[in-house]
């Protein structure tokens, strides 16, 4: 009606309404229905309603416009209300309806209606109509359900460019980004022209698989078919060249990008965070502040993300206060989250916990990433804390709160809250895989691996992470043998093997000393064809020079494209193990020549070597030579030292030694200082650390035996009894030697 046409807002609109109204002209179908969509325009969906509800008779008409209109307020629930009341009331149904309704029912994330009312278009016979056909593929694509997707697909007798896109659009959504690109090809086969709608889906599919050349192809296709790119498509191709590294081409698409909206803005800014450009971030956001484009939420969630990069707390800020400005806390789902992550970075951890209680505290995310920056920051306890604080507010954890504070709980060791959290898990039967994963690594570092296992075991769907969770618990725990065998099971399976499979695996046959298994492992690393890496380089090198094969170890480590202070310490430990000082010493020269910088562990495996050679000269020099790379002396260094004095006799210069250290010993070092006294038969040097000895507590039962045979050997009976009686009171025994040998293949 051409009356509408003049109504440019929302007073004219009722203008006109009180015109049809004296002249009568508003109870006619027509009128009515253009009064129903208009105020909807308007943003008034209240009148919407009046009009509709003040009609006699609506037509079926003036129902798929009602509904339309509620589904364009993103008002889903009341949408497919309304269907169900058009149903009841028996009202005619056309096939232009369905559209709206298909798109509520996925908006509202309801599956079950969507099935209602596809079989309702098959009962009416609506099942052949293209555009209710596309709605339906769009409907199950949004929901998840790409086979029905797929089934509507195969049945359109005629497929158009949207149908097509739509497919595509389901398969990039759904995660099937490579079927997506598949389908593309065909459509290009059949003769179909993509349009503006499919060239966004290609160009995201190629972001997130990072086909670079692909997406130059897609890029040049969207040129020759004169598609614009301005707004979306422009911040898709910016998005997709940035996730390929290629910041140089999403630069040039900017600029070219007419009118640079704050979604173009907002994409160049997430372009060049995403490959750790914060700098450069920064600079595109001062300069879309100069061409005065408005931020939004999403902009300034990104522009905070630049500052937490940097640690630009100045700056941080500024943008929080601009959010302030424009009240803008009421977005703390975006922002909240955001700020907490920028004060954390900058070390402002009290500033972020004060962000959390003043615009997220409502806001499950903002918990998550406090309590997730405390446990990068190794505050372990004060992350639970806020774990229990969280529930204490009434938030219910979801999978990212329960695997941080599970993490948590087994790097403290808190097992009693380990096993309460798992007893929530339980209680809401989560069977995130993400969770069940953390409980595995939690009851593993709290050296419950045999608690560890049932959960690995009733996991229906294990991926190579929940595989890799449970090898690494059993080979941490000493049970390399099971670690193993485990990962045999994944070998005779076929299962999906990763590097880092291999890397504990090979950790594994390190602590057995099995070289034939070890070769083995190697052997499939190279069959699998996974890339070898610095990590695993050194495990093999660290696990053939502990297997007895130096040989094989020197030539992976020779092998080396780069080597980092792990790799070098452990060709040091190797010659060291073996008796070879000096040819430690060599390659402790070739790391300092190579610019490498010696760490505790480097000087750690440096003073072994010395002791099991026992020159007692080059270990002080050594010892001595530590604080010259900036590196303390710690009580394993100390505890090295006293072992080389004492068996090379010179008891006293080791317990000098000890009475010099600057904070006091433990059970190693004394220990090292008994056996001492043991080899060289130094019972006299008992009475003087006798009351020394008293204040050692510890659960290492090789101490007490130790300890124990010295009295014994000295004839004190009194103080062998007193030992041993300490031992049955803490529930110690002795742990009884052994040796191993690989004969035939084969561990004794």
């Amino acid at each position: 009606m051409p009356l509408f046409r003049s109504c440019t807002s929302l007073r004219t609109l009722a203008q006109l309404h009180a015109h049809l109204l004296v002249t009568g002209l508003h109870n006619t179908p027509p009128a009515s229905t253009r009064l129903i969509d208009s105020y909807s325009e308007f943003g008034s969906l209240h009148s919407s309603r009046l009009v509709f509800e003040t009609f006699h008779k609506p037509d079926s008409f003036m129902w798929a416009v009602l509904i339309k209109c509620h589904v364009w307020n993103f008002l889903f629930e009341d949408a497919i209300s309304l269907y169900h009341n058009m149903i009841h009331q028996q009202a005619q149904i056309t096939d232009f309806i369905y559209p709206s309704v298909f798109r509520a029912c996925s908006g509202f994330g309801d599956l079950g209606i969507g099935r209602e009312v596809h079989a309702r278009i098959i009962k009416c016979g609506f099942d052949d109509d293209d555009v209710t056909q596309t709605s339906l593929l769009c409907m199950y694509g949004e929901l998840g359900c790409l086979s029905d997707a797929w089934k509507v697909f195969d049945t359109m007798t005629t497929r158009d460019v949207v149908s097509w896109s739509s497919i595509i659009a389901s398969c990039v959504d759904n995660g099937e980004i490579g079927e997506g690109l598949k389908i593309f090809r065909l459509m290009v086969t059949e003769g179909v022209n993509p349009d503006f709608v499919t060239m966004f889906s290609l160009a995201e599919a190629c972001g997130e698989l990072s086909f670079g050349r692909l997406g130059k192809s897609v890029h040049g296709h969207i040129l020759r078919r004169n598609i614009k790119i301005n707004g979306p498509l422009g911040n898709s191709l910016i998005s997709m060249y940035s996730k390929c590294g290629d910041l140089i081409s999403a630069d040039r698409i900017f600029v070219k990008i007419k009118k640079s909206c704050t979604a173009s803005w907002t994409a160049m800014i997430c372009c060049y965070n995403r490959s750790g450009c914060f700098r450069k971030a920064l600079d595109v956001f001062i300069k879309m502040l100069g061409f005065e484009v408005e931020p939004n939420s999403v902009t300034l969630m990104s522009i905070l993300g630049s500052c937490a990069g940097l640690a630009l707390l100045r700056e941080g800020k500024s943008v929080h206060c601009h959010i302030i400005r424009k009240l803008m806390e009421a977005e703390g789902q975006y922002l909240g989250p955001a700020l907490i992550e920028l004060y954390a970075q900058c070390g402002k951890l009290s500033e972020s916990k004060k962000v959390l209680h003043s615009i997220g505290e409502n806001n499950i995310i903002s918990w998550n990433m406090l309590i997730s920056e405390y446990a990068h920051k190794g505050m372990l306890k004060e992350a639970l804390v806020v774990f229990v604080q969280m529930q204490a507010q009434g938030h219910m954890p979801d999978s990212f709160s329960l695997a941080s504070s599970l993490s948590a709980c087994g790097n403290v060791g808190l097992l009693q809250l380990g096993l309460q959290i798992h007893g929530h898990i339980i209680k809401r039967d989560f069977s995130n895989e993400f969770v069940l994963n953390s409980l595995i690594d939690m009851y593993s570092k709290c050296g419950f691996v045999n608690l560890a296992y049932p959960i690995f075991d009733r996991i229906q769907q294990k991926s190579v992470v929940t595989w890799n969770s449970m090898i690494c618990a059993f080979s941490q725990n000493g049970n390399s043998v099971e670690a193993f065998n485990l990962f045999y099971q994944m070998y005779l399976n076929c299962l999906e093997i990763n590097e880092i499979t291999f890397l504990i695996v090979i950790q594994a046959c390190s602590n057995l000393g099995h070289l034939e298994k070890g070769k083995w492992v190697h052997h499939k690393l190279i069959s699998y064809g996974v890339s070898k890496d610095i990590y695993i380089d050194t495990a093999l090198a660290d696990m053939y020079a502990k297997c007895g094969d130096l040989q094989t170890a020197q030539r992976v480590f020779n092998s080396m494209s780069g080597r980092s202070v792990v790799s070098w310490s452990a060709m040091i430990a190797g010659h060291g193990m073996h008796g070879q000082l000096s040819a430690a010493i060599s390659v402790f020269k070739q790391m300092l020549e190579s610019g490498i910088k010696p760490n505790e562990v480097t000087f750690m495996n440096l003073l072994s070597a010395c002791s099991h050679s026992g020159c007692v000269e080059e270990g002080e020099f050594y010892f001595t030579a530590m604080r010259n790379y900036g590196v303390e002396p710690n009580s394993e260094h100390y505890a090295c030292m006293v072992d080389l004095l004492s068996r090379a006799g010179d008891i006293n210069g080791a317990y000098k030694m000890i009475r010099s250290m600057p904070f006091p010993a433990d059970a190693s070092i004394w220990g090292a200082l008994l056996n001492g006294c043991r080899i060289h038969k130094r019972f006299d040097m008992m009475k003087i650390i006798d009351n020394d000895l008293l204040d050692i507590s510890t659960d290492d039962t090789g101490y007490y035996t130790l300890l124990s045979n010295i009295y014994a050997q000295g004839g004190n009976w009194d103080e062998f009894g007193k030992v041993r009686s300490v031992m049955d009171g803490t529930g110690l025994w002795k742990v009884p030697g052994y040796s191993t040998i690989e004969l035939d293949k084969r561990v004794c």
